[in-house]
């Protein structure tokens, strides 16, 4: 058991997908990739599955009835990813702000390092953010700064969204009581693999903002990721928070 499966969430990436699908398959290490997609109307969906045709026993497509959230397309892959025999498994946008070349750091991490989680980390060597307005990128890391204040975590980058997780990780966490569906869910897995005793590490990567399609954040998404926050720590307290 030594696969390797990058999950990637979709909607409305029809502008991205196939040149990300090419670039991933075109790594010196051999990664699968399933796409997670919730029903784009752009027809992501049916991209994939014209790809598929071509990457026949490497790329995989569940489709969703609608969207529901970044965090609930992570766990349906990850649910499908640890009913077949991948020992790592990827978390990756679509949207080129990761780069696939990045991917093979992330496994040496943990495949070669002594890390059980690797961090994609914009944060770890200073600010590693290009094409953001200011406002953003200072928004984002005092978020970081506060998360870690309030969780406890020592993890420069507490929101970030490109992983790699040992399957052994994924077995212990409590999928189905994971509470967070926007991008507190990134908060929470990495709260709970610490929780557990994981060793997290970061890799220090260049963030690139998308060039093509509509970003996802919402001023909903942010406040569930700071108000949630403190919620989740106090609960984390007592005896019968479910990890």
């Amino acid at each position: 058991m030594a696969g390797s499966l990058v999950i990637i969430p979709t909607y409305n990436e029809a502008e991205n997908i196939e040149k990300l699908v090419r670039n991933i398959f075109a790594q010196q290490r051999a990664f699968e990739v399933l796409v997670v997609d919730d029903n784009s109307p752009d027809g992501t969906a049916q991209l994939v599955t014209a790809l598929q045709q071509e990457f026949r026993n490497n790329l995989h497509l569940i489709k969703r009835p609608g969207k529901n959230g970044l965090g609930t397309a992570y766990i349906a892959g990850f649910k499908w990813a640890l009913s077949k025999e991948y020992s790592y498994i990827f978390e990756m946008d679509a949207d080129f702000s990761h780069s696939p070349n990045d991917l093979i750091r992330l496994y040496n991490a943990c495949a070669k390092g002594n890390a059980d989680l690797a961090i994609g980390s914009r944060y770890k060597t200073g600010v590693n953010v290009v094409n953001w307005p200011m406002g953003r990128v200072l928004l984002s890391y005092v978020a970081s700064k506060y998360v870690r204040f309030i969780t406890g975590l020592d993890i420069a980058d507490t929101t970030a969204g490109f992983i790699c997780y040992k399957r052994e990780v994924l077995e212990q966490i409590t999928l189905d009581k994971i509470k967070f569906v926007g991008y507190a869910f990134q908060i929470e897995m990495k709260f709970k693999a610490h929780l557990l005793g994981f060793k997290i590490s970061e890799v220090p990567v260049i963030f690139v903002d998308r060039t093509r399609g509509t970003s996802k954040m919402s001023t909903g998404i942010f406040s569930e990721a700071v108000f949630g926050v403190i919620g989740m720590k106090i609960k984390s307290l007592f005896k019968g928070y479910a990890i």
